[in-house]
């Protein structure tokens, strides 16, 4: 049996799996994380992967990899503490990805589309993301032109545009089409 994958915390709060092997069985297994320096990758690449926060958070949570920090591992407590105090709103982005996972889909940072995520059924490379989601809590407002934005840039882009209310611990999810005629 291998050993557990280990992703190592760095002062910037990056995460780096440094083992090629490990790197490349989440990565073309499952889709998590983005080789260092390859905008493109194969299946045989043999670089660094970089891990999202909140990829980490769910591979610690589901006892796949090890998080270390200076040589000792970190408990899913004491991360899952560092990162809420790092990032804004990091348990909701967090329980959005872990809830569009959880469905099946594979979830990638989407800032490149100006959102939260970029969600793919199948995987980068398989197919095209058919899914932008934007993260918003319930009691946030968002007006019309807001809306007529993001649709904009969302089909321009072909990807229906979604809105991830929270809600405490809930989600619920607003769909966005918009159609040519």
């Amino acid at each position: 049996m291998p050993d557990k994958t280990v992703a190592e915390l760095l002062e910037d709060n990056r995460l780096v799996v440094w083992s090629p092997v490990q790197a490349r069985i989440l990565f073309n297994d499952r889709f998590y994380g983005k080789p260092l320096g390859i905008p493109r990758p194969t299946e045989d690449f043999n670089a660094p992967l970089l891990l999202d926060p909140v990829e980490a958070l769910y591979l610690l949570e589901k006892k796949e990899i090890n998080i270390r920090r200076q040589g000792k591992n970190l408990s899913e407590k004491n991360f899952r503490k560092i990162l809420e105090t790092t990032f804004d709103s990091f348990h909701d982005k967090y329980l959005v990805y872990r809830g569009l996972r959880e469905r099946g889909y594979v979830v990638t940072p989407g800032i490149k589309y100006g959102c939260d995520f970029a969600v793919y059924e199948e995987g980068p490379g398989r197919d095209h993301a058919p899914y932008v989601v934007q993260i918003m809590k319930k009691e946030e407002v968002i007006s019309a032109s807001e809306i007529v934005k993001a649709g904009r840039l969302a089909s321009t882009v072909r990807k229906a545009f979604i809105i991830a209310v929270v809600n405490g611990e809930v989600v619920r999810f607003i769909e966005f089409n918009w159609w040519r005629a």
